[in-house]
């Protein structure tokens, strides 16, 4: 056996494992077939350096469009320029309060055994957001958060700290990927551009287009997309990330009463999330046939396990390593 792909074959054959394999399996039959790919992301799943794996993805158009948190967005850069202040805490655990605001009073925000130094990623990123928004609300210029980024990348000089292959963001601006991103303000840079607007540095909060603009966005994706062939849906976790975009068939149905428009071709989750109290992260698929987003004929996996163990394996799978 000389590739993961041969391993998971050999040796994923029951329960979750043969869940991943069959998730994988499928996952290239939609691309084999012509259809393209959504990819949610929730969690930290850009401090767990899913850039490894998921950059590749994106450059060999194994991924067409991203739905990810505000946090997702910004950490994978925070990644690319600070990485070398970056401090991994395995016996996170047994941290006494008072060790968590040592931890604070040091610039580290901990996420699980990782602290993301926010003040070091934020001296690089920071004052050129801020600059790039005073621009555009300066000339009457509205733009998607991810659409920012891709600009900040491209217009300013930064000493990377990782291997540029690492990022995914930086793999998603090159190929002009459609990122979407509900609730953009739950993020760091967000917070920081509703603190500009308290202020009157920016006029207008509509500068950086906001979650109804962004739902606009999907739609004309999702229209011009699945009109072209199958496309399928693979989440990572939950919350938003995950229910923002696969709403958009029941909108297009129901809403605008779209009624020739195709379902989702494909749907995976990983979660670790219990199946209870209406929970949409632990939601198993079957249950959104009757919020007309999948139909009893899409295929359908759910892999119960921890998404940074997962995921890039499930890569490692779709690119043949």
């Amino acid at each position: 056996m000389s590739t993961i792909t041969e391993f998971i074959d050999r040796h994923y054959q029951h329960f979750n494992a043969a869940t991943l394999k069959d998730a994988s399996q499928a996952y290239c039959d939609v691309l084999d077939e012509g259809g393209k790919m959504l990819i949610t992301l929730a969690g930290a799943m850009s401090t767990a350096e899913l850039g490894k794996s998921l950059a590749e993805m994106i450059r060999q158009d194994k991924v067409h469009a991203i739905c990810c948190t505000g946090a997702n967005l910004e950490e994978d850069v925070y990644n690319l320029v600070a990485h070398n202040h970056y401090v991994r805490l395995p016996n996170y655990r047994y941290l006494t309060g008072e060790q968590e605001e040592d931890l604070l009073e040091k610039g580290l925000c901990r996420v699980t055994d990782t602290c993301i130094p926010e003040e070091q990623a934020m001296k690089h990123i920071g004052g050129p957001m801020i600059e790039l928004w005073k621009t555009a609300d300066a000339a009457g210029e509205s733009k998607l958060p991810y659409e920012f980024f891709y600009e900040f990348l491209r217009t300013t000089e930064l000493d990377y700290q990782i291997p540029a292959e690492d990022s995914w963001m930086l793999a998603a601006m090159e190929k002009n990927l459609p990122i979407f991103v509900p609730g953009w303000e739950d993020s760091t840079l967000g917070n920081g551009f509703a603190a500009q607007c308290i202020k009157g540095v920016i006029k207008k909060s509509t500068t950086v287009r906001g979650g109804i603009e962004t739902m606009r966005e999907l739609v004309s994706w999702y229209r011009d997309t699945s009109a072209e062939g199958k496309l399928g849906f693979y989440q990572i976790g939950g919350g938003i990330a995950g229910d923002f975009p696969i709403c958009v068939v029941p909108l297009l149905h129901i809403d605008l009463e779209e009624e020739d428009i195709p379902v989702w071709s494909y749907f995976c989750q990983i979660s670790d999330s219990t199946t209870s109290y209406g929970s949409y992260s632990g939601a198993v698929p079957n249950e959104k046939i009757t919020w007309d987003k999948l139909t009893k004929d899409t295929p359908q996996f759910v892999i119960e396990s921890d998404a940074t163990i997962c995921a890039p394996l499930m890569f490692a799978y779709i690119l043949g390593w």
